[in-house]
């Protein structure tokens, strides 16, 4: 029976630490689902459309490297709701530190209450993408640093895109 894993966030834009722990899953699972969680509170700087884009470009080649199937697609409401959709077992989850842990072993908690078919894995971050984070990414492109340390050279254009665009507004 193939293994199929579900690997959830906003990812926006995609970061090296998102790409990291795509390969790790990779290397774990037959079949991965990238889902960007689509919320109408929240206002990401990236459309949903942007952000499948570039988890296509960047993490479907790492992927296929490990043979692992890859497919990306959007979802609303609960996370274990939409893995149980698409027929996944495991719920993926980077951590980068203990606050991430404090945090990621109560929504495991509650997703297995919720769920208990839905396995949920914890992949430790490596040591050089643990301080990175979308929202640090998207402050730093924001005021004119370079981000490319943090992201793929193909985010690094798209935000410098999306900043002058907005700039020009």
């Amino acid at each position: 029976m193939p293994r199929t894993a579900f690997y959830a966030g906003s990812f926006d834009p995609v970061t090296n630490g998102h790409i990291d722990v795509v390969r790790h899953a990779a290397h774990l699972v037959d079949r991965l689902i990238l889902a960007i969680g689509v919320h109408p509170g929240k206002a990401p700087l990236f459309s949903a459309e942007e952000r499948l884009a570039m988890l296509n470009e960047t993490c479907g080649p790492i992927a296929k490297a490990e043979g692992c199937d890859i497919a990306s697609m959007t979802f609303s409401g609960l996370v274990v709701e939409a893995a149980r959709r698409e027929g996944a077992t495991l719920l993926i989850r980077g951590l980068r530190d203990g606050t991430d842990l404090d945090y990621e072993m109560q929504m495991a908690g509650m997703n297995e209450a919720m769920a208990p078919e839905v396995a949920t894995i914890f992949l430790p971050a490596s040591p050089m993408v643990r301080p990175i984070t979308a929202t640090l990414v998207r402050q730093i492109a924001g005021m004119g640093g370079d981000v490319s340390a943090f992201v793929p050279p193909t985010v690094v254009a798209r935000l410098k895109e999306k900043l002058a665009a907005k700039a020009a507004r």
